[in-house]
């Protein structure tokens, strides 16, 4: 069956099965013959793309540069940090060999290692990169005069999930991850933040994504660091997903590694770090946010195309002069818009509007002999199936105004969709009840206590999912609505991705 034909489940009958149809039926993914990877395809990767261009411009602005890191880890890196290597070591993949060798397997030529070329030390294929850069950072830092170091690199990493969806959890997945080095905790925690509120302003202003900023719990912060922040993000059917992490390392790599720096007194200090990224896991925060289902929606900031026009000509005498003027009218979009012209004349126009309908384009423009003929275009948003005609004099402004009148809608949707499925309650057996029943974020006073914290994960699947940035005071004079001792936060719970 072609992606064209295949038919997308309703969300209400199978949340999980109505993503994957999305990702088929727009094209952005296939499957791999490697189990757990994904091939991402044009149209995805297009998104990709979007993401990563707007970010690297937020980076540069900020005072980042970009460099590249090697693929492979010497084992041996990921022993010098304890709590780092435990958070990871079940997720490594390793090299153990550098050369194959011709062999037969029931008479049939293959292909095994040579057993000459096992390497004196395994390599670990890249699971994050803190060990290799604070290694190099040694090399690199020496005075205060060297620092901050402000560093990203946009590259893949490889971690050995088991159980494995496109986008959101992948054996191997494309990310940016920065890494920078300070003289002193103040500027590294100011760092953290800041690339935090980068992450929020780009998923909001982008991705059409409303998050909320937040600290994690003891038990869900990086391995290795002192503390992690995120941005959590609220998928249609009321379950969180971490869509970005900063972390604040305090001394930990620079400890392991021996980084230090010659402050202006003279002496040796050790510097302060953090790490941020996100990765390709925002496209499936951006399909499951926004989407219907009749397939993608996707934000005009991200679109593959913005618009799309779909010449309707009967007869040959009409054809050429249809896409004459939609060639004129693409040229004059294009300079300001991604815009796709669908000539293809084996295609009827309903299986083109189908087509793109389900790929998710924000603007699609239909032109006939009578548009022609009334200077017009026939537009359709994808957001909300609104038709309207629209003058070709000033059309580039008329564009934008409705592409950025669809993301500001897409924005408030999924606003409004998140504000309606937050609760607010301060009594266990009530939450126990109602998440059971009935998905959402449950905004409740919480004595910070781990173990309490995973009794509730494995009683009700809900985890602690942050302590939001903003409304802590709320939390004063309260009781945990847990164990009903003082609160020390207020903790988001949900069922997460």
């Amino acid at each position: 069956m072609s992606t064209h034909e295949l038919a997308i489940t309703p969300r209400a009958d199978d949340y999980s099965q109505w993503y994957l149809d999305t990702i088929q039926a727009a094209q952005l993914a296939d499957y791999s013959p490697v189990k757990g990877c994904m091939v991402i395809r044009p149209m995805g990767y297009a998104i990709w793309e979007a993401i990563q261009k707007d970010l690297d411009r937020r980076f540069k602005e900020t005072g980042h540069t970009n460099a590249y890191f090697p693929l492979f880890i010497p084992q041996s890196f990921l022993s010098r940090e304890a709590e780092h290597v435990e958070g990871f070591a079940k997720e490594c993949a390793l090299v153990t060999h550098h050369r194959l060798r011709s062999t037969t397997v029931d008479g049939k030529a293959a292909v095994e290692p040579d057993p000459d070329s096992r390497l004196e030390e395994p390599l670990v294929v890249r699971p994050t990169s803190e060990t290799i850069i604070w290694h190099m950072y040694r090399r690199w830092i020496d005075s205060h005069r060297d620092l901050p170091l402000l560093i990203n690199q946009w590259a893949n990493v490889v971690r050995w999930e088991m159980k494995t969806r496109p986008f959101l959890r992948t054996a191997e997945f494309l990310w940016q991850e920065g890494h920078t080095a300070h003289a002193n905790s103040r500027e590294a925690i100011e760092e953290t933040l800041r690339m935090l509120q980068v992450y929020s302003d780009f998923a909001h202003e982008l991705l059409a994504l409303p998050v909320v900023s937040g600290r994690k719990s003891s038990s869900e912060r990086f391995a290795g660091a002192v503390d992690t922040y995120c941005i959590e993000a609220m998928m249609q059917n009321g379950w969180a997903l971490q869509a970005g992490t900063s972390h604040f390392l305090g001394q930990n790599f620079a400890r392991a590694f021996d980084v230090t720096f010659q402050d202006t007194d003279g002496r040796r200090r050790l510097v302060w770090a953090t790490s941020w990224g996100v990765s390709t896991r925002l496209i499936g925060a951006m399909i499951m946010a926004h989407s219907d289902d009749k397939g993608l929606v996707a934000p005009p900031a991200v679109a593959p195309f913005q618009v799309v026009i779909t010449p309707i000509w009967k007869g040959a005498s009409k054809k050429l002069q249809v896409l004459e003027y939609c060639e004129r009218l693409k040229a004059e979009l294009s300079s300001a818009f991604r815009v796709h012209l669908d000539d293809r004349d084996n295609i009827k126009p309903g299986a083109k509007y189908y087509e793109w309908e389900r790929k998710g384009v924000p603007l699609r423009l239909e032109v006939g002999p009578r548009d022609m003929a009334r200077e017009n275009v026939f537009v359709a948003r994808r957001i909300d199936a609104k038709k309207f005609p629209l003058s070709i004099h000033g059309i580039r402004s008329s564009i934008r105004q409705e592409l950025d009148s669809i993301q500001l809608k897409m924005l408030q949707m999924a606003t409004e969709k998140r504000e309606s499925n937050t609760h607010r309650l301060a009594d266990y057996d009530t939450f126990k009840n109602q998440v059971a029943q009935q998905s959402g974020w449950y905004l409740v006073p919480w004595y910070d206590d781990a173990r309490e914290e995973a009794a509730i994960k494995a009683e009700t699947r809900a985890t602690l999912r942050c302590f939001p940035l903003e409304g802590q005071e709320e939390a004063k004079g309260l009781s945990c609505f847990k164990t009903g001792r003082p609160a020390t936060h207020m903790a988001i719970f949900a069922r997460a991705y």
